[in-house]
This record gives C-alpha cells, sequence and structure tokens, in this order.
C-alpha cells in the first residue's frame, strides 16, 4: 500500500431498479496496490456496486460520479473498463461450454496475427495461466467437462491473460474447498505484490480477515464504514455486526441430535469418468447415513463428493457404474432420477442457478416442479392447490419475497436456495442430499439455512452435507466421512473432529487404504 494514493474513487453512486434503490450514495475509495474487501449481505448492494464499476451498467444507467487513476471515468460497457484496466470476474460464470478452456481464456483477447489465430501460441499461454492458478487440465479440455469450481480457475485464468491493473472478484472461492481457496488467496497476494490492485466480494470471512488491507461494509444499498484491518477491533464479529445490524454470537445453530435407526447405506460404489472411461472417480465408497443424523462429506477439489452425489441421485453423472444402496435395509434402485425420488431420495444441486431453478418461472412453479403429480388432475394442474402450498413453503421456509408469483431469478441467494429446498420437501424425501447448500450466501441468510437442516433432520430425515468449507462441516455434522481420490479415507464423530485431523484423512490419498 502507498499511503493516500488512490487508484478508485466513487462517490454518491445511486441505482434503481423499477422504483427499486439498490445503492442509495455509496462511497468507496480504493488505495492503489491493497487488497480491498466488500462485505455485506445478499441483496445489500455489493455485486450491482461492482457493475456500475466495470460498465455493466454504463455511465447514465447511475447517478454518483467514478474516478480512476486520477481521472473521471465514464465507462459505456465493459470493454471501456477493460481498456482502462479494470477486469471483474463475476459470481456467475461467463463460459463457453462447447469450447475449450484455451479458447475461453482469449475469448475477445485472442492470440491472432492479421486475424489469424494462433493455435500453438494460445494452447502454449493457456498452459501457463493454468499452471498459474493450479489447475492441472489440458487447455483442449472442454468447459462442460470441468466441476463450477475447476470453471472458476479458468475464468482466474481468463482475467489474468488481461493487462489488468484493478482486478475485481466476486465470491471468487465460493466454489473452492479450502487448499484451492488458500492458493487462490496466494494467487491474490502475489499480484498485490507485483502492484495489481484488488477488489474482493467475500462472505468468507476468515479468508477476508487473512487478506484484506480493508474492509467496506455494505448493507441496504448504503456504506456502513471501511474497517482498517490491522487494527485490534478489526474482528469477524465487527464485520458480522456491521453486516447484519445485529451480533451473531454463534455462526451456527445449537443443535443436538436424536438419532435413530440407519436409513440409508451405500456399499462399494464406483464410478468411471464419463469421457475417459479407463478413469475411475469413486472407488469402492461406502457409507451410512441414520435416521435424525447429518453427516458430512470433506474432500478437496477433484476427490470425487460431487461426482458421488449425482450418480447416486438418478446416476447423473458418470459411467460402468456399480454398487449397492440400501434405504431402511431394503435394497432399492436409483437408477433414475425418477427412481431416486420414488425412493424418497432428494439431491439439492451446488449449482441452483443452473440445475436447481427455473430462474425465469415463478417461485410457486418452482416449488412444485418436482411433485407436480399432487397438483394434477386429470393432466391438468390444479394452480389454486399449488399457490396455496407454495405459500405454506414460503411462510414456513421464511422466503422473503411480497409474491409467490416473483420470479425467482429476482431473489437473493438465500431466498432462492430456500426454494430448492423447498422443492424438494414438496416431495416428501426421506434422504436429502446438499452438495454445498450454503454457496454465495451471506452469514445471515447461511444461519437461516443452517437452521432449517436442523428441523429437517430433527423430523428423522438423514442428511447428507457435501461441503468445502471445513468450518461449516464441523459447525453442523454429527459425523464427517472424508474422501481422497474418490476414496472414503475416514469416518471421523463430532466428538474427534478437528481441521488437521480431517485436512490428514483429505490427502492421504487411496493408495494409503491399501
Amino acid at each position: 500500500m502507498t499511503g493516500n494514493d488512490a487508484i478508485l474513487r466513487m462517490r454518491d453512486i445511486t441505482k434503481d431498479f423499477n422504483g427499486v434503490r439498490a445503492l442509495d450514495q455509496v462511497s468507496l475509495e480504493v488505495t492503489r496496490g491493497e487488497v480491498h474487501a466488500i462485505c455485506g449481505e445478499n441483496g445489500a448492494g455489493k455485486s450491482t456496486l461492482m457493475k456500475v464499476l466495470s460498465g455493466v451498467y454504463p455511465h447514465g444507467a447511475y447517478s454518483g460520479t467514478i474516478e480512476f487513476n486520477g481521472s473521471e471515468a465514464r465507462f459505456s460497457d465493459i470493454k471501456s473498463s477493460e481498456a482502462a484496466g479494470i477486469v471483474i470476474i463475476h459470481q456467475e460464470l461467463a463460459l463457453n461450454p462447447l469450447q475449450s478452456i484455451a479458447e475461453n481464456i482469449f475469448l475477445g483477447n485472442e492470440r491472432a496475427v492479421r486475424g489469424v489465430i494462433n493455435w500453438d501460441r494460445t494452447a502454449v499461454e493457456a498452459a501457463v495461466l493454468l499452471e498459474k492458478v493450479g489447475l492441472r487440465e489440458n487447455p483442449a479440455t472442454k468447459i462442460l467437462e470441468l466441476g463450477v469450481g475447476k470453471q472458476q480457475l479458468v475464468e482466474i485464468a481468463k482475467a489474468m491473460a488481461k493487462d489488468v491493473s484493478l482486478l475485481i472478484l466476486d465470491e471468487p472461492t465460493a466454489a473452492l474447498n479450502d487448499e484451492d481457496s488458500d492458493h487462490l488467496l496466494d494467487l491474490i497476494s502475489g499480484m498485490r505484490d507485483h502492484g495489481i490492485t484488488c477488489i474482493l466480494i467475500s462472505h468468507k470471512l476468515r479468508e477476508v480477515r487473512r487478506i484484506a488491507d480493508r474492509v467496506t461494509v455494505i448493507r441496504d444499498g448504503r456504506t456502513i464504514e471501511t474497517i482498517d484491518m490491522s487494527e485490534p477491533s478489526a474482528t469477524e464479529g465487527r464485520i458480522i455486526k456491521a453486516m447484519v445490524g445485529r451480533e451473531l454470537n454463534n455462526l451456527f445453530p445449537e443443535h443436538e441430535a436424536v438419532v435413530g435407526s440407519e436409513r440409508f447405506r451405500v456399499e462399494d460404489w464406483t464410478v468411471h469418468h464419463p469421457e475417459d472411461t479407463a478413469r475411475v472417480v469413486v472407488d469402492h465408497a461406502s457409507f451410512a447415513v441414520r435416521a435424525g443424523e447429518i453427516v458430512g462429506f470433506a474432500g478437496l477439489m477433484g476427490a470425487g463428493r460431487t461426482e458421488l452425489a449425482m450418480s447416486l441421485f438418478g446416476r447423473l453423472w458418470g459411467t460402468n457404474i456399480s454398487g449397492r444402496v440400501f434405504k431402511d435395509g431394503v435394497e432399492i434402485s436409483t437408477a433414475t432420477v425418477d427412481e431416486a425420488v420414488a425412493n424418497g431420495i432428494a439431491y439439492v444441486t451446488e449449482d441452483r442457478k443452473r440445475y436447481g431453478l427455473n430462474l425465469i418461472g415463478s417461485i410457486s412453479s418452482n416449488i412444485s416442479a418436482v411433485a407436480l403429480a399432487q397438483f394434477a388432475r386429470w393432466g391438468v394442474i390444479d394452480r389454486n392447490r399449488e399457490y396455496l402450498t407454495a405459500d405454506q413453503y414460503r411462510q414456513s421456509m421464511n422466503i422473503k419475497t411480497p409474491s409467490i408469483s416473483e420470479v425467482v431469478g429476482r431473489l437473493s441467494g438465500g431466498n432462492q436456495q430456500k426454494v430448492v429446498l423447498s422443492k424438494w420437501l414438496v416431495a416428501g424425501p426421506d434422504v436429502l442430499i446438499l452438495d454445498e447448500p450454503t454457496r454465495g450466501i451471506d452469514v445471515g441468510a447461511k444461519y437461516e439455512i443452517y437452521t432449517l437442516i436442523n428441523q429437517l433432520a430433527d423430523q428423522g430425515k438423514a442428511i447428507i452435507f457435501i461441503s468445502s468449507e471445513l468450518p461449516e462441516l464441523i459447525g453442523m455434522c454429527d459425523r464427517i466421512y472424508t474422501i481422497s481420490e474418490g476414496a472414503v479415507t475416514g469416518d471421523v464423530p463430532r466428538a474427534e473432529v478437528t481441521p488437521e485431523h480431517l485436512m490428514y484423512l483429505m490427502t492421504m490419498g487411496k493408495e494409503a487404504l491399501r
């Protein structure tokens, strides 16, 4: 940091959407060479402010002034902000799934001479960038073959390929596990050391404390305060209080599990990669979950957690799948989604916007989507019954919306996740597989989701909780299975859980089991 040398000043930024004020005279100053974090609950205005800065919302679509590198900036679009040296990585990934990693990295920034792309240079430079972000993939690999975490790393590599002086990262570690998050934070530190200024939007306060020089908190579209993280008072508690307007003394609700008999068991489950069929992604995995129990799954990126979940739920992922599944002691088939649902299994995907919701549909139509037969008579949907059921879930799940006719895409991340949970609860499952259920959700909304999960466990449901955040698993789960290289390497009860022990089991590799 270089004293009062500000690279960016945003003054009195105000932005309205159809009469709703998203930003209300927000001001932000960022010092050259610092990592400046922006924190706030979902809907606070963080992403909207960054879209104003990057030209997504062009000059004239908001009021207030932006000063960048000492001059007033009036960006008309993203290209004009990038030309000035501002690059933004949005929380919603902007990759073409049918193109390769290399093509996506240099999309709009092609390595070409006289209009002809140099593919050799493209591949070589892409490989260098992938190494920098720690992604061990062939640059020719199609994006659709990558999980959401690896796609995030491609986005970061894409940003690093541009001539950037101010890098904006909107929830960059939301889909990453602890090890890959640490790697990314080290990358950000390295960028800072090389003169690149970073704005980091994150709900993960531990990483904010670790890497941020200063933190600006936004609440309800207004600037609350900017905190110098070198001050003794710069605690997580202070940030949380500024974000939510109240103190959260415990990030996880207190819960005493009442565990019943075994509800769900998987034996010798093996899954091969759908493209490279010789590659084993889930390797003879076995585990069990009892009624009323919340069981976590911890593993590094690529360990096979999501692949295990998706293959169990209707074989949505993988090939050459083998193994046995039991529900209440009886062997069942989950070979199709319909069979899985009929056998009382629900799967809440890690990517709710892509797979979990119809973003242009209403709350009521999304909630009824899995169990339409409950609302149909002679093939016709009873809209009144659908409406009443959806409204019951709006109240019981505390979905913040003026109407269940509201389009789901307009809701905050936390409320969208409540809609996803409601959708599956209508189907009446006994086993819930929750894959990153709080990904991209702010602290206050996370607490509400945690409370709902505890309530579901108290109803006797078996909960499988997959998360990249060890503190979340430790705070919520009665037991934690660890996975490494597709194999289950540990089964740790809550009383014996420590971050160090979990990490050891997550990194030991399946060879250690032989």
